[in-house]
């Protein structure tokens, strides 16, 4: 019952950092291994049989625009700790793929053991790494609808003569983790989000309601058809509703002013999250989706008029 931990986007230029965590729980699953060591097509094959076979999963995201408020360290920290309050699974042991224990501040501590090479040699860390790569490749080959001209699909966000010449020639993005030392120079030539004019009143709700049909406009356009919008009862509530092949998801959007601002998609806290997963199962029930695969994902929004900064599957 070991829960593995590993990450992926540690070094891109550009990108959130997304840690995984896998609890197979007795599963055997054929080819796992570091997921750098397999094909593309091959993740996405073991990506469906390890969320349906493993005992529990999480992916902890950091965007970043969270990178450069707090650090790369903390990000890593963060993402962890986001990562495992994700796994409802009974485990007896962590072990985190490397030399350092990103949980070390936290009740988990005693949990933990750090090794080398672990996806590699513990089934259960390779599936984190597997589970990892794959969401955040997807949602880094979405950006290019959002960011024509950068090839996010091709290169991911790293540093590749492809992304340095995109970037020489159209600037950076909100995407675009600026503290890192080769992208310093662009701190301040990040385009600031239009203001609202003073003789324009707008509500907080119509800003809301904007941001979502961006949100909606953005869905559309990366293959989803929007299923419900603003689906509310009593008991709970949830933005956006979509399908994408044969998965609904259940999109939480979150608004922030200015894009600079950091942390939108840290409102999406445990509380939250548990939140979120109870209104998708409801819906579910409601609508009689038995059996459907659901996803949970956030979205981040920010300035006037809206634009989307990041889109992430949560679970």
């Amino acid at each position: 019952m070991i829960l593995g931990i590993d990450e992926v986007g540690r070094g891109p230029w550009a990108g959130p950092l997304v840690i995984g965590a896998v609890v197979l729980g007795g599963a055997t699953i054929d080819g796992l291994t570091d997921s750098k060591k397999l094909s593309k097509k091959r993740r996405e094959e073991l990506d469906v049989i390890i969320r349906a076979k493993a005992s529990g999963f999480g992916l902890g995201w950091v965007s970043a625009a969270e990178i450069d408020e707090i650090g790369l360290s903390a990000a890593l920290k963060l993402a962890t700790i986001r990562a495992v309050e994700q796994v409802k699974a009974s485990y007896s042991e962590i072990i985190i793929d490397g030399t350092v224990n990103f949980l070390q501040e936290t009740k988990k501590v005693s949990y933990v053991t750090t090794l080398k090479k672990a996806d590699l040699l513990v089934p259960s860390v390779s599936a984190a790494s597997i589970i990892a790569k794959v969401a955040r490749d997807n949602f880094m080959a979405l950006q290019d609808d959002t960011y024509p001209g950068y090839g996010f699909k091709s290169h991911v966000g790293y540093g590749t003569a492809a992304h340095i010449k995109a970037i020489n020639n159209l600037g950076v993005t909100p995407l675009h983790r600026l503290s890192f030392a080769p992208l310093h120079k662009y701190q301040a030539t990040l385009a600031k989000p239009e203001k609202v004019p003073k003789s324009t009143k707008v509500t907080t709700r119509q800003i809301g309601d904007s941001g979502e049909d961006v949100g909606c406009r953005y869905l559309i356009s990366s293959g989803h058809e929007i299923v419900d919008r603003n689906w509310k009862t009593k008991f709970c509530e949830i933005d956006i509703v979509s399908k994408y092949q044969n998965t609904i998801y259940f999109t939480e959007v979150k608004y922030r002013k200015n894009a600079k601002q950091g942390g939108g998609l840290a409102a999406i806290t445990p509380k939250k999250l548990r939140q979120m997963d109870f209104a998708a199962k409801y819906y579910a029930v409601c609508n009689q989706l038995n059996d459907a695969d659901l996803r949970l994902a956030a979205m981040s929004v920010s300035g006037y008029p809206p634009v989307v900064d990041n889109y992430l599957e949560v679970v």
